[in-house]
């Protein structure tokens, strides 16, 4: 171990600067798109469509619409009809639906696929650092968001295929998917017999109402929980959007917005925390 930490040597040391000049507007969105950019489809872009935003500011959620490609070999445009009359009944329960001129007779499509955030919670302090000319740039992140498809219409055609199957099915669900046929199939378990119902006999039950020592029982306990989330979620169902404008990598005010990270300024920062208190801070030591 000593003869690597004597060969490990210095290969350079790097200015560090550091800014908040964009604090608290820094964020770290996550998207599920590996390594794809965030950009609209080219067959959207030659319709005039483009990704939109938008934000409910109480409840620190977000809504980015993406286009839909629309091209015959990757759209199924029937389903995309049946998916998108859903998601506008989904839209309409939800008092969301998007009012624009000139919809009313449009036919409704699956024209955009919508990701909703997730606010993760930060257990320290993250920091963005970028290396450019020699130097290490840092500014503070305030938030970070999880994005993923929103794919609660599905509910809504569950439930008209369900209607449409008629009130006479037995089950809510399907069959589920057809059996393995490399699994050894399970062994038929014999039919029970009735039993032949005896004499009836009388028996005496009494029931005591015990008072709970703490004045809150179970029941209570749950009941009062599943309030206070079902008026969590009526809260943020309830709160408008404001839409907010998308800005992609290509755009003037994305390149203006990530030159302003870099610090010009020369200005020697003095720590004002010593080693003690530092140690003190980190949880676990």
């Amino acid at each position: 171990m000593d003869s690597v930490e004597e060969n490990d040597e210095v290969v350079s040391t790097l200015p560090i600067h550091y800014s908040d000049i964009l604090s608290p507007n820094v964020h770290i969105h996550q998207f599920p798109l590996l390594t794809r950019p965030l950009q609209t489809p080219p067959s959207a872009v030659l319709s005039g469509k483009r990704i939109t935003a938008r934000i409910k500011p109480e409840t620190r959620r977000l809504e980015i619409h993406v286009p839909v490609d629309t091209r015959p070999d990757v759209c199924n445009a029937d389903r995309s009809t049946e998916l998108g009359a859903a998601r506008l009944d989904d839209d309409r329960e939800k008092n969301q639906e998007k009012k624009e001129k000139g919809r009313e007779d449009e036919e409704s499509r699956l024209s955009e696929v919508r990701m909703r955030s997730e606010q993760i919670q930060h257990k320290g302090a993250h920091i963005l650092g970028i290396v450019r000319d020699g130097t290490l740039f840092l500014h503070p992140i305030s938030e970070t968001h999880q994005l993923r498809p929103t794919l609660t219409y599905l509910d809504i055609l569950s439930r008209k295929n369900k209607r449409s199957r008629g009130a006479g099915s037995d089950s809510d669900s399907d069959d589920g998917p057809p059996p393995d046929p490399d699994e050894v199939a399970p062994i038929p378990l014999p039919k029970k017999e009735k039993r032949v119902a005896g004499e009836a006999k009388e028996v005496h039950v009494s029931a005591r109402k015990s008072e709970d020592q703490s004045g809150i029982n179970g029941h209570g306990g749950l009941s009062t929980v599943r309030r206070e989330m079902l008026h969590i979620i009526r809260a943020e169902e309830d709160e408008l959007w404001e839409n907010l404008e998308f800005c992609d990598v290509t755009t003037t005010q994305s390149s203006e917005a990530f030159e302003s990270l870099f610090s010009q300024s020369d200005e020697v920062l003095e720590c004002s925390t010593n080693l003690a208190t530092f140690l003190k801070d980190i949880k676990g030591l």
